[in-house]
């Protein structure tokens, strides 16, 4: 994952999109798994990393949100919920940061693609 920080803007964007296009194919049950691990990882990593780790799904997401809906949001938000409180709230705090100094156009895009249950648990 730390390699992804060295990597250039065209790389970037490419595993992102890789990473949107793959997430809705790959079973559930295997998808949930990964999707835990990768979250995990992600609280250990500096805040600066995380915020330019979410900023860049959250801009591609802005410009393309079909790319969201394709995936089981319900059972993310699932996962998400079953990490402990201090990993909650460090996703959480990064998430909307990152969504509250985006334009408003593009906050909207991101809003309108977050189901409500998540919303909540956000503090939107």
């Amino acid at each position: 994952m730390m390699e992804f920080f060295s990597l250039s803007e065209l790389e970037k964007e490419e595993i992102i999109n890789n990473a949107l296009e793959a997430g809705p194919t790959i079973p559930f049950p295997n998808f949930s798994k990964l999707f835990k691990t990768w979250l995990e990882i992600i609280t250990t990593l500096t805040e600066e990393q995380r915020e330019e780790l979410f900023y860049a799904y959250i801009i591609e997401i802005t410009q393309s949100p079909q790319k969201l809906i394709t995936f089981n949001l319900d059972g993310i938000l699932e996962i998400y919920l079953s990490l402990d409180e201090q990993k909650k709230e460090i996703l959480a705090q990064t998430i909307k940061k990152i969504i509250n100094e985006l334009e408003d156009n593009k906050k909207r895009r991101v809003l309108l693609v977050i189901p409500d249950n998540a919303k909540k648990h956000l503090n939107f």
